[in-house]
């Protein structure tokens, strides 16, 4: 098992590497109870990528291209403490995070009680810390009272492929993910516009505020999750795809992907690289415009599906 801060991907910002646990058998396929509110988007065209020129070169956000979808139904949310304890109990399934005993905290969010056992001299702010895992976020002495409508965090993608082999469900592809956050606003760096705050200066996403890495105003209301259905939907009526959690996608990372399908609409597109890593969207509770703003409806990021962390989660789209 590698370091958990490894960071030698691009990501290494927002989402440290850690890998962990061995393969196993997958499980049965579509028996679980995905209770999760649906959005339906219409089959139609966007234009997908950053217009603005926001993003970092090495994510390839650019250049905006136009992409064509069917119809697909996805979660209002991402997946909660709670949907994930129900398909936990229903399996038996222990996380990557579990089975390695440990997982990538923020630094400024360790329980008291818990046990750092690595850094990176690199990203000092991210610690791997023994115990902790989606059931302990912050380390052994910390759980999950109040918090069960927080997203799950501490989920490789491979947990989030299990859970959806559980429920009969997938992960959304990155253009799938990118056309339901926009919410129907085409174009707009946010869910709900370009604006960072609305017109009475009120935050709309679970963001850092403050000097990062070391203080956190938490001037939105939450220093680290928030509920998942804090702020407001999107026109689509998806909550905080933006900030909160990073959300796993199907798709591997190609940054020039965007590059390769440029020239002529594409129908429904998936990265045909070897899936290395896997694409996250939406940034997280930890982006401030002074490190990662990547809590943007174009943002990109990435990580292996392996990797584990306190501020990544997922949803689902209906098969």
């Amino acid at each position: 098992m590698s370091s958990p801060v490894d960071r030698s991907t691009p990501s290494s910002c927002c989402t440290p590497n850690l890998t962990s646990a061995p393969g196993r058998e997958p499980l049965p396929a579509g028996r679980g109870a995905h209770l999760i509110e649906q959005c339906h988007v219409e089959a139609g065209a966007f234009r997908m990528g950053d217009p603005f020129g926001d993003g970092l070169a090495g994510d390839g956000e650019s250049p905006v291209h136009e992409v064509t979808l069917d119809a697909f139904d996805i979660d209002a949310t991402t997946v909660t403490n709670a949907d994930f304890t129900r398909f936990a109990g229903d399996t038996g399934y222990r996380t990557e995070a579990e089975l390695a005993g440990l997982s990538a905290v923020f630094h400024t969010l360790v329980h008291p009680r818990a046990v750092v056992v690595s850094s990176s001299p690199r990203a000092p702010w991210w610690l791997g810390v023994e115990g902790a895992d989606w059931r302990h976020p912050e380390g052994p002495g910390s759980d999950l009272r109040t918090r069960e409508d927080h997203p799950v965090v501490h989920v490789t993608w491979n947990d989030a492929q299990a859970y959806c082999a559980w429920a009969g469900r997938r992960l959304p592809t990155e253009a799938e993910w990118e056309r339901a956050s926009r919410g129907g606003l085409e174009g707009a760096r946010y869910p709900w516009g370009d604006d960072l705050l609305d017109a009475r200066g009120t935050w709309q996403a679970n963001i850092w505020q403050g000097s990062f890495p070391d203080h956190d105003t938490g001037e939105d209301g939450w220093p680290g999750t928030a509920p998942v259905r804090t702020y407001r939907p999107n026109g689509f009526g998806l909550w905080q795809t933006v900030g909160n959690v990073w959300e796993w996608c199907d798709d591997p990372f190609d940054p020039r992907a965007y590059a390769k399908r440029a020239r002529a609409q594409v129908h429904d597109p998936r990265s045909r690289v070897a899936p290395t890593l896997r694409v996250l969207r939406g940034g997280s509770y930890l982006c401030h415009d002074s490190y990662c703003n990547r809590y943007r409806n174009a943002a990109r990021s990435s990580n292996t599906p392996d990797s584990s962390m306190g501020n990544a989660g997922f949803r689902t789209v209906a098969l």
